[in-house]
């Protein structure tokens, strides 16, 4: 469905070696996991799901598709990029482009690795980022602004629905405010118009906070700041290492394990951040398990079955009849759909059926 988060962050934050990690642990998978490069900068990397292997085993699948997700590294920031400083315009103009961001903030000290701001605060990095696309946005909204009131001085009803949001979105930004705040206050409707604006501050952020290795496992004094700036915006963190990324993308997987158990981590921080960028993006998993294969499909959340039916295939949708579902804990704790059925657990949704994350299904429709 091409969901992507995109990479930013100023320069020599550590922000590339975070992707390349990124795309050196997607190849390494290619012979499990489906992996794309689609541009020299987008990677295509799989999103890990301990359930998957129970399903399979249960179902004797021959093959395991995890559901993906995309990620960007976009053309570094530096402070006056909305005016067209450096990369500016080619930065923000990939930035509208991804569903999400995730902003890399330096939170390690090294000497031989010069800031651009010559200082460690990755706090005031954040801000600086915020900013420029705070700017950004607010010298295109109160172009947009100005038209569309006088459209609807003329009763023109796409512009009567748009105005409020318009208005509403240019308030905060007057007031230093990023336009993702104003979210929660809308209903379905309005969020559709808010993201059809496509402002810069409207798209959901993680914040990566990227550590030395000694500090992997717990971060430090840096990352604790950035956590409490994260808590007020309703925002989450993820501490890495890029370092340790790196050397961890090389390894075979058994040497990973032991390396990373010598640093004191139970898993690669990249899987953490993978999954975090697909929470990011309200995003849910249902799975189609059978003998060939067991495959992941990503939807977001609130999604219909015919509409998660689509994602199949478009006649799917096109032709749906009902979805036939088994939760996931059925699923394991009756060992497969027959044990489910036996124990009433299987069940036919209709049209207007919410799928869960977890749900195993399979879709009856008309060719």
């Amino acid at each position: 469905m091409g969901f992507k988060c995109g990479i930013v962050g100023l320069p020599n934050v550590g922000k590339s070696t975070l992707f390349n990690a990124l795309t050196k642990t997607a190849a390494a998978q290619a012979a499990n996991y489906p992996f794309c490069t689609i541009e020299p900068n987008t990677g295509e990397v799989a999103v890990p799901d301990a359930r998957m292997d129970a399903l399979a085993a249960i179902a004797g699948s021959k093959e395991i598709i995890p559901t993906r997700i995309s990620f960007v590294d976009i053309a570094g920031l530096v402070r006056g990029a909305s005016k067209g400083e450096g990369l500016g315009n080619q930065f923000l103009a990939n930035i509208r482009e991804v569903d999400a961001v995730v902003h890399v903030l330096r939170c390690f000290e090294d000497d031989d690795i010069t800031h651009v701001e010559g200082r460690i605060n990755p706090v005031a990095d954040a801000e600086t980022i915020e900013t420029e696309l705070m700017l950004a946005d607010l010298e295109s909204l109160e172009r947009r602004v100005d038209q569309t009131r006088k459209r609807a001085t003329g009763k023109d009803k796409e512009s009567l629905a748009m105005l409020p949001v318009m208005e509403a979105s240019l308030a905060l930004l007057q007031d230093g405010k990023p336009v993702r705040g104003l979210n929660a206050t809308l209903d379905v409707e309005e969020q559709k118009i808010l993201k059809g604006l496509n402002l810069l501050t409207s798209k959901p952020v993680l914040y990566v906070c990227n550590v030395a290795e000694s500090d992997a496992a717990e971060g430090n004094a840096h990352t604790k700041a950035v956590a409490e700036m994260a808590a007020q915006q309703s925002a989450e963190t993820v501490i890495i290492s890029a370092a340790i990324e790196a050397e961890v993308a090389q390894l075979e997987a058994e040497e990973a394990e032991m390396f990373l158990s010598e640093m004191g981590l139970e898993e690669p921080g990249l899987d953490r951040l993978i999954r975090a960028g697909y929470k990011l993006l309200d995003l849910i998993t249902y799975f189609t398990v059978g003998p060939k294969e067991t495959r992941a499909w990503t939807i977001r959340r609130g999604t219909k079955a015919p509409q998660a039916a689509g994602v199949i295939h478009t006649d799917f949708e096109r032709g749906f009849i009902r979805a036939h579902t088994i939760a996931y804990d059925d699923f394991i704790a009756f060992k497969g759909e027959t044990g489910a059925k036996e124990a009433g657990k299987a069940r036919d949704e209709g049209k207007e059926y919410v799928v869960a994350d977890g749900d195993v299904i399979h879709f009856r429709f008309n060719t």
